[in-house]
């Protein structure tokens, strides 16, 4: 997929286009049904399929005190774009000067004339322009009059109405499972493996350090059944995953690890590397235990848990 900053860096010849904007953060379910109808339409029009999207996200610039961490990063977005076979997204570097367009001037001279678009795709409740002044009726009307098409999704997700803020909240709460149901895939973290305590190999349990700030929305503190990958080595390994600020040994810093599951892990040096981390479903939450025996006890029963959540098989069974 190519990825423009602007109109500007379009090539003059790469042709008219069929057009879908939105923040597209999480690309679920919802953003799914746009995107794969815009490729559709692309193909079935001869055009290319393009998508814009907003960095930072428009909240963020129109009200910065109440802005929320997205459900991934921008790479990730792109990544989920380009893997629903759009040609290229634009990423609009949003801000308030950009935004106080009005709505005739973002279609006409943005969209048809800056991306030649020769088609949007649109949802039936489409806001855009300044103030949000701009609707499916003007969208229509300025099609009419200046020859564009207007394809409009009524209902995204047969029936069902997906929401990133919905999702958000439900990653911020641990529920990793229901979250994966409205965005259509597990929700996952990317980032680089670090160096930790070393206290899970002192226990039996070598584990691989994700670094705090990866890529994507860290979910509430507790132990997750799930999968880390390994891009560079074709590695997926089944999971227990932690993630908090291991308060029987009284941290203060959050961290996310892994323990590869019925898997000789230990001796793999994957420091360095990047890691993506899958989420399938929550264990438990996080609990201070006395000692290390009740912990011991508990990583074991959390094993066979998140055994039970992958559908492995117990070893030797």
């Amino acid at each position: 997929m190519d990825i423009f900053a602007s109109p500007e860096d379009i090539p003059a010849d790469y042709g008219s286009a069929a057009v879908g904007i939105g923040n597209f953060d999480g690309v679920h379910r919802g953003h799914r049904v746009v995107l794969s109808r815009l490729a559709e339409v692309a193909e079935q029009r001869g055009l290319k399929s393009i998508a814009v999207t907003f960095d930072p996200h428009p909240r963020a610039v129109h009200r910065p005190e109440a802005a929320v961490e997205q459900i991934c990063s921008l790479s990730q977005r792109l990544a989920l774009i380009g893997g629903l076979g759009i040609d290229a997204t634009v990423v609009q570097q949003y801000s308030l000067e950009w935004a106080d367009q009005s709505a005739e001037r973002f279609v006409l001279d943005y969209l048809v004339r800056g991306l030649r678009a020769a088609v949007l795709v649109v949802g039936s409740d489409v806001r855009f322009g300044r103030d949000n002044s701009g609707d499916l009726a003007t969208l229509m009307r300025l099609g009419a009059e200046h020859g564009f098409e207007v394809v409009v999704i009524d209902e995204v997700g047969v029936g069902a109405r997906y929401s990133s803020t919905s999702i958000r909240r439900r990653i911020e709460a641990g529920d990793v499972r229901g979250a994966a149901e409205e965005l259509g895939y597990n929700h996952a973290l990317m980032g680089e493996v670090v160096h930790g305590e070393k206290r899970g190999r002192e226990m039996g349990f070598p584990t691989a350090n994700l670094d705090i700030g990866a890529d994507g929305l860290v979910p509430a503190d507790g132990v997750y059944a799930g999968w880390m990958t390994f891009p560079a080595r074709g590695l997926r390994l089944p999971t227990a995953i932690s993630v908090g600020t291991n308060p029987t040994f009284h941290g203060h810093v959050r961290t996310v690890e892994g323990h590869a599951i019925d898997v000789e892990f230990g001796d793999l040096d994957v420091y360095g590397e990047t890691m993506e981390v899958e989420f399938v479903d929550r264990i438990r939450g996080q609990v201070a235990f006395r000692g290390m025996e009740p912990l011991i006890a508990q990583m074991h029963a959390d094993v066979d848990r998140a055994r039970a959540v992958l559908g492995l098989q117990t070893p030797f069974s």
